[in-house]
């Protein structure tokens, strides 16, 4: 049975379906001004390895992850670039969709856009403020009414009273209360707007993922995720917005993956201490990325450095020299390895656990290697159940012999004939040759292996 810890009751349920063997599932994506980050790579990576799962236990899953196009982030930068906002958006919707397709990361059944969704935004507005839950301030702009929502705070344990007390205010006077949020700004000079019953303007943040959300998915869905930053006030308002536009339930379970963290600071735009994952690409193959954010539960903090990426490289390189040279065409699976996945995987995806699964099992491997129908199911067992986790993808011998970087044909060819003349100089008994040509290969990061049947291959340390 699938458990899954719910943000909302603090606690592992049991997942429950609204709908048998069907689930709808939001997850708030990026706001598009710049190159997305670690921190946000560790987002894509978690919950398409949740929609990975729960498509393997047969759930007709709807995946649902938006996009912000239009925000005051974004009109900085456009105007810092001197560029038109929707060429900026554009730009990075695409570099996100390269870094996606980079780290195996499988695109989501939808991708709505902010600026693709304004009617259904107004109307959902306009629906508040006939419930009384919204109004237009003195300035023009729209606000929601905090205090008109009787279980605002649910999501994030926080009391409105004790809310109100650490809030300044004349932070904004055009607000009856200072914790009321903006649904819709009226527009300023030379910045998008849409027409609007209130004036030209554009959406508040918060709105916008009610109104997609409910929109892909209907009234009350299965589970809404995001970085755990998102907590409040974001969440929490969208709960606000969209339980008191419709009257139902919006979301049953509530999931939030944990920081990325550098100098025990979490990685962020603001704080300046990130690193693109263009930037990480260029230092390790987007495999080891993936594993290094698998390597820790999705609700713990993640902890960047080169040292945990590097201990994920030579990881991942024991389970492709397990998988080397072995068939893995086998339909049937080691039933006990499979049992000890799911039990992981099932355990609110404990993704460390399952991991340690893969790794029992190509231990086991390694010492079946001449007993070929048991190594055959192994193998076909670890190839299929690290698909699950988006793992284990390329051909064993290419992900051995390249680098973080594009693979030198030449060299690799180079390499290849001193592999094949060191075998010659051990079959004529030169010992001292074939010696000299595997450390001269080891001093350039090549460890050669000899295989039981005279056969040598070679991969980069």
């Amino acid at each position: 049975m699938l458990k899954i810890y719910n943000t909302l009751t603090r606690k592992k349920e049991t997942f429950t379906p609204r709908v048998a063997g069907k689930v709808g599932m939001y997850v708030c994506g990026m706001t598009v001004y710049d190159y997305c980050h670690v921190g946000h790579a560790r987002v894509m990576v978690v919950f398409d390895t949740v929609a990975r799962y729960f498509r393997y236990l047969g759930y007709d899953l709807t995946y649902v992850r938006n996009v912000t196009d239009i925000d005051d982030k974004i009109i900085q930068r456009a105007n810092e670039n001197g560029e038109d906002i929707g060429q900026l958006t554009e730009r990075f919707i695409n570099a996100m969709h390269e870094d996606e397709r980079a780290l195996s990361v499988l695109p989501p059944d939808h991708e709505p856009k902010a600026t693709q969704s304004i009617p259904d935004i107004i109307h959902m507005i306009e629906v508040l403020i006939a419930k009384g839950l919204a109004y237009v301030g003195n300035n023009g702009d729209v606000f929601y009414a905090v205090t008109k929502f009787e279980n605002y705070g649910k999501l994030s344990g926080k009391n409105i009273d004790d809310l109100q007390a650490g809030e300044r205010v004349d932070v904004d006077k055009a607000k009856q209360n200072p914790l009321d949020f903006v649904l819709w700004k009226m527009a300023k000079i030379n910045e998008p707007a849409w027409e609007s019953p209130w004036g030209l303007g554009r959406p508040g943040w918060h709105i916008e993922c009610s109104a997609m959300s409910t929109c892909c998915l209907g009234n009350h869905f299965d589970i809404h995720g995001g970085g755990m930053d998102l907590q409040f006030p974001h969440h929490e308002n969208e709960i606000a917005q969209s339980e008191g536009a419709t009257g139902e339930t919006f979301v049953n379970v509530w999931m939030h993956n944990g920081f990325v963290r550098i100098n025990e600071e979490k990685m962020s735009k603001s704080l300046g201490n990130f690193f693109t994952v263009r930037e990480v690409l260029k230092q390790y193959k987007p495999e080891i990325i993936r594993f290094f954010i698998l390597s820790s539960h999705y609700r713990s903090p993640l902890n960047y450095s080169d040292e945990q990426l590097n201990e994920a490289g030579s990881a991942l390189t024991r389970l492709y020299t397990a998988l080397r040279d072995c068939d893995v065409s086998s339909l049937a699976f080691e039933a006990d390895y499979k049992a000890r996945f799911d039990q992981a995987m099932d355990d609110d995806f404990n993704t460390p656990v399952a991991l340690a699964v893969l790794f029992d099992l190509a231990r086991e491997l390694n010492k079946a290697k001449d007993q070929p129908e048991k190594a055959v199911v192994l193998a076909s067992t670890l190839k299929h159940l690290a698909s699950l986790l988006g793992l284990l993808q390329e051909d064993p011998l290419s992900f051995l012999k390249s680098t973080a970087t594009e693979v030198d044909a030449d060299a690799d060819a180079v390499i290849d004939q001193l592999v094949q003349e060191r075998l010659a100089a051990k079959q004529a008994k030169n010992w001292a040759l074939a010696d000299s040509i595997r450390d001269n290969l080891k001093e350039q990061g090549v460890i050669v292996e000899d295989a039981p049947n005279g056969n040598s291959t070679w991969r980069r340390d």
